[in-house]
């Protein structure tokens, strides 16, 4: 079956085609057919990058008024000859349409069929996340327009997976009226990737969900730890916004919320811009006052730039001492695993993190550390550990297509 996934943003869409069957859940079956990249929408030279699998990239520059512009575009060429994507014609060969939906609150803990219901709960939790929600219910909209019902659609929800931890995990220690009137608790985010990792180590590992106790770690441009107890999340590093929790590219991660009125005095700034300045000038660049780009941060560390190098062992310090807390929340793990662009990339950071994690039984295989990288799969563990260290890339598409597969077909 073929599922096309969505991720829209407020003038972008990514995209990819992918073939996965219900019956072959958690196999090697699901093949990626295609995906694509629209920049700029809104703009007169949007980008548009469009590839089937095992061709060259398109890239043409064009005029695009809005998302639905954008998906008129991606559907006038998934369905052209000029694309020859494997096994689709015309539209009645997309199966399903699968949205990335970055906040579902309370009310959604699974993934789910897109009803004018579910749509008027994504606008509700709008105001919780209103970079990313409004710009998913364009993608929905736009797909509506084009599609009408002829195509069902399902949401996906970043923050489903983390629906099951308990009170004392989720809720702030402020008045409990913010709760009970305003919703104000701990969401936390990046859920699809730790939810399809933790499949795929309880799978790799020939075990139930039910017997995967993991400590995941998604560490990107966004960063986030998850302890996975039973294969449920139980407690997650990020908050009411993916502002709280770790050290990230931009982002400051956890500080002390008396620094909001102190930086404002200071510099003559309101709240609103101290907030700004801790999501997009903070973190590794802060530190650095160079750069977000971990790799470059890195070149620059080896090359003897003693901030950089700092920089690298406050993130390093940060992802740590979440790891040993979340080992003593779950009473002991079998693993910790690493995922996202940094922590499948970078063996330097892996070695970082994981330096003093032998008091609770990791100890790292170097070179099994330093092979695995570039989306390779791996065990960086020695044979001796108590606590395995794993590498495994994350592919939330191919969750996306799976659940909406799931859904559509009411298994």
């Amino acid at each position: 079956m073929n599922v096309l996934v969505l991720n829209c943003g407020s003038s972008s869409i990514k995209f990819q085609i992918i073939k996965t069957n219900p019956e072959f859940i958690n196999s090697n079956s699901d093949k990626r057919l295609a995906k694509g990249l629209l920049e700029r929408i809104g703009f007169e030279d949007a980008i548009v990058t469009l590839q089937a699998e095992g061709q060259e990239k398109k890239r043409t520059v064009m005029p695009l008024k809005d998302h639905v512009a954008g998906l008129n575009v991606i559907m006038e060429w998934i369905t052209s000859p000029d694309a020859s994507i494997e096994g689709i014609e015309s539209i009645s060969d997309i199966f399903a349409v699968g949205h990335r939906v970055v906040h579902g609150g309370e009310d959604m803990q699974e993934s789910a069929l897109i009803t004018d219901e579910v749509i008027s709960i994504i606008g509700a939790c709008s105001e919780l996340a209103p970079l990313h929600n409004p710009a998913n219910l364009m993608g929905i909209t736009a797909c509506r327009e084009l599609l009408g019902n002829s195509v069902p659609q399902v949401a996906v929800f970043d923050t489903a997976f983390h629906s099951s931890m308990p009170q004392e995990s989720f809720l702030y220690a402020i008045p409990y009226e913010l709760y009970r009137d305003f919703r104000v608790r701990r969401y936390g985010f990046h859920g699809t990737s730790h939810r399809y990792v933790t499949m795929q180590y309880a799978r790799q590992s020939g075990i139930s969900m039910e017997e995967t106790d993991i400590i995941t770690l998604h560490l990107g441009n966004g960063c986030s730890a998850c302890a996975v107890k039973n294969g449920k999340s139980i407690e997650t590093s990020m908050g009411f916004t993916p502002l709280e929790g770790l050290v990230m590219g931009t982002r400051s991660g956890d500080v002390d919320p008396s620094l909001i009125d102190y930086i404002g005095e200071k510099k003559d700034y309101c709240p609103r811009k101290v907030l700004n300045m801790l999501n997009k000038e903070s973190g590794m660049l802060g530190l650095t006052e160079k750069t977000s780009d971990m790799r470059d941060i890195e070149d620059a560390a080896l090359n003897g730039d003693e901030r950089c190098d700092l920089a690298l062992d406050i993130f390093a310090h940060r992802v740590r001492a979440y790891t040993g807390r979340y080992f003593v929340e779950l009473g002991g793990a079998r693993a910790i695993v690493f995922t996202g662009g940094v922590g499948e990339n970078s063996p330097i950071l892996r070695e970082k993190i994981c330096r003093g994690l032998e008091s609770i039984g990791l100890k790292l295989d170097k070179d099994a550390n330093e092979k695995t990288w570039r989306g390779v799969a791996g065990s960086i563990h020695t044979a001796d550990s108590t606590l395995e260290a794993h590498v495994i890339p994350t592919n939330e598409e191919l969750l996306i297509a799976r659940d909406t597969v799931v859904v559509v077909s009411g298994q």
